[in-house]
């Protein structure tokens, strides 16, 4: 918690360093020198494909593409299949206890805060840059603290429950049974494949999110020596931070769409089962069955 304590003051001291024009106390030369107007086209390493992606806005126009192509989606899966009722009137089945709900609480403010002001910094010319831009990186920062906080409650209680399962196979061929109005018992256990490939996408993924931002936020602090231990200079591992947080950051924000949509729409009140720690017994024996089955032969329904 010490540790935790202090690299929050020191992300905030970090913050503080802004000045009200928008400068900052201590200009980076690596940023400088990472500007795609700086870079050579025949420059060997990241150099050149950092230019094509970022010289052309690659990122910023992918995650508006991909994302508006999700909301379209699900603004059909809505209008023509429409979300699955279960009964709130049976039995209810405990899920989730303080801690696992506690973490994901703190994981899902922090997704929404990451996703918005990540996109807002894709787009930060857009958006005339200056104080708004910089207050949304602040909250970014504040907000991958808050993330990295709840990793490892999640990782201790949920890991053994997201391996992959042969059945999870099965959950894919018929998509998990979200493409029909039909209420069939689907192949799956505690999670489903979709939650599993979630998990894998956000933990794993958000840690590597963290050393990225971490590398580009505290560059002119501890990258030198990060650079040299990796065998590359400070500004490969500017352009290499860049391209891999970007790609993986619409990941992300796709899955996290996805996600919002399942818990919160698809499935009719499946979003309480964060809050109250239950599920419904109904809602289980269709949608979670081998977990059903699990409990029943342990004698706990």
């Amino acid at each position: 918690m010490r540790k935790i304590l202090s690299l929050f003051a020191f992300a905030i001291s970090a913050f503080a360093l802004n000045l009200p024009d928008g400068t900052n106390q201590y200009e980076s030369n690596v940023w400088a020198a990472g500007r795609v107007e700086n870079i050579k086209p025949y420059e060997d390493g990241f150099g050149p494909l950092f230019t094509f992606i970022q010289g052309n806005d690659y990122f910023a126009f992918g995650v508006v593409a991909i994302l508006a192509a999700v909301v379209f989606a699900f603004v059909l899966h809505f209008l023509i299949i429409g979300p699955k009722h279960f009964s709130h009137d049976g039995k209810k089945i405990y899920a989730f206890g303080v801690i696992e709900r506690v973490s994901h609480a703190l994981a899902a403010v922090s997704w929404i805060v990451l996703v918005p002001t990540g996109i807002i910094m894709m787009w930060g010319d857009l958006f005339g840059g200056g104080t708004f831009v910089r207050i949304c990186k602040n909250l970014h920062g504040i907000a991958t603290i808050i993330f990295a906080v709840s990793v490892p409650p999640m990782m201790i209680y949920w890991t053994k429950r997201m391996l992959p399962a042969i059945y999870d196979i099965k959950w894919m061929m018929i998509v998990g049974g979200y493409l029909s109005k039909v209420k069939r018992p689907v192949p799956a256990g505690k999670f489903n494949a979709g939650q599993k490939a979630w998990y894998w996408i956000a933990i794993p993924g958000g840690l590597v999110m963290i050393a990225t931002g971490a590398a580009m936020y505290f560059l002119d602090f501890s990258t030198p020596n990060v650079a040299g231990w990796l065998g590359m200079s400070q500004i490969e591992v500017l352009r290499l931070s860049a391209i891999i947080h970007n790609i993986l950051g619409i990941v992300c924000a796709t899955f996290f769409f996805v996600h919002i949509y399942m818990a919160a729409i698809a499935i009719h009140g499946a979003i309480w089962s964060m809050v109250t720690g239950y599920k419904e017994e109904e809602e289980v024996a269709i949608l979670h069955s081998y977990w059903y089955k699990e409990l029943q032969s342990k004698g706990q329904i």
